[in-house]
């Protein structure tokens, strides 16, 4: 029996191919198209369960173009299975868009959920996870990564982020600096996959040993746990140890609201005496 016409968003595995519901090969066997980030990534699990089913590319590069050509097939009552070339697709992808244009002109929209690495990394490190924020991946540069990791800091929650090995050390690094040397993290790889591996410990420790070790093989994702209540109570000495770091990257400004969502202490103290730090500097 064909499948009702719409969209289905259907999760795939993250590395060990037997990660995969039987609704989804269900869905894609069925489904009239299937739109895939890269047909000949998506091509080897299709093969392995048997599934024909016609394959297009819809992917960051031409998603506007192909949008028209998705919305006109819906609009002609086809069924189309959305997938990514690992894990949930919308995760990190510009899946959301297509999502978004299905339900404005009312098409049904509908999940076959599975494998998400960022949620397996999550309950692997041992962190708290009763409440996370996913921040994807960070900027390559540092000044930038630093700056988006600044917001970030105070976040009540576990913190998710992907990475490239080439980059883990060097984001590390900055993390120790931006959100705390002692902060508990793990760094997570090829995760369902015959070496997958979790180490964990403190931002400083594991940016050593990473710094140390060298590029890690297979796709990262980093987990850094909460700040801990009260450990952020800074005396003066402290205080203008931890600005005179921030200055280094940050503008006033965004160095006094962080260390201020650190501490607890007034913004516009810390700006102040920010000001007086800067000027102490230059002279």
């Amino acid at each position: 029996m064909p499948l009702s016409s719409g969209l289905y968003l259907v999760a795939t595995p993250i590395g060990n191919l037997g990660d995969i519901t039987f609704r989804a090969l269900d869905i894609l066997k069925r489904a009239d198209i299937i739109l895939c980030e890269d047909t000949r990534t998506s091509g080897k699990l299709l093969s392995r369960y048997g599934v024909k089913t016609k394959r297009i590319a819809y992917h960051e590069h031409n998603a506007a173009k192909m949008r028209p050509e998705i919305m006109d097939r819906l609009g002609k009552g086809q069924a189309l299975a959305l997938i990514s070339d690992a894990g949930t697709p919308l995760i990190n992808d510009p899946g959301y868009k297509l999502v978004r244009d299905c339900k404005t002109e009312g098409f049904n929209v509908t999940a076959a959920p599975g494998a998400s690495s960022p949620i397996v990394a999550l309950i692997l490190s041992g962190l708290p996870s009763d409440h996370f924020f996913y921040a994807g991946f960070l900027p390559p540069k540092t000044s930038a990564r630093k700056k988006q990791l600044a917001h970030f800091a105070n976040i009540p929650g576990s913190l998710i982020f992907l990475e490239s090995p080439k980059r883990l050390a060097g984001s590390l690094t900055d993390m120790a600096e931006i959100l705390g040397e002692a902060r508990e993290a793990a760094v997570t790889r090829e995760l369902t996959k015959m070496f997958e591996e979790v180490r964990t410990g403190t931002l400083a420790n594991l940016a050593t040993h990473y710094a140390e070790e060298g590029a890690p093989k297979g796709e990262i994702v980093v987990i850094v746990g909460p700040q801990e209540e009260g450990s952020a109570e800074p005396d003066a000495d402290d205080i203008d140890a931890r600005l005179t770091e921030l200055l280094k990257t940050l503008r006033t400004k965004e160095a006094a609201e962080l260390l201020a969502r650190e501490t607890g202490l007034k913004k516009r103290d810390l700006y102040n005496r920010a000001l007086e730090i800067t000027k102490q500097v230059g002279e």
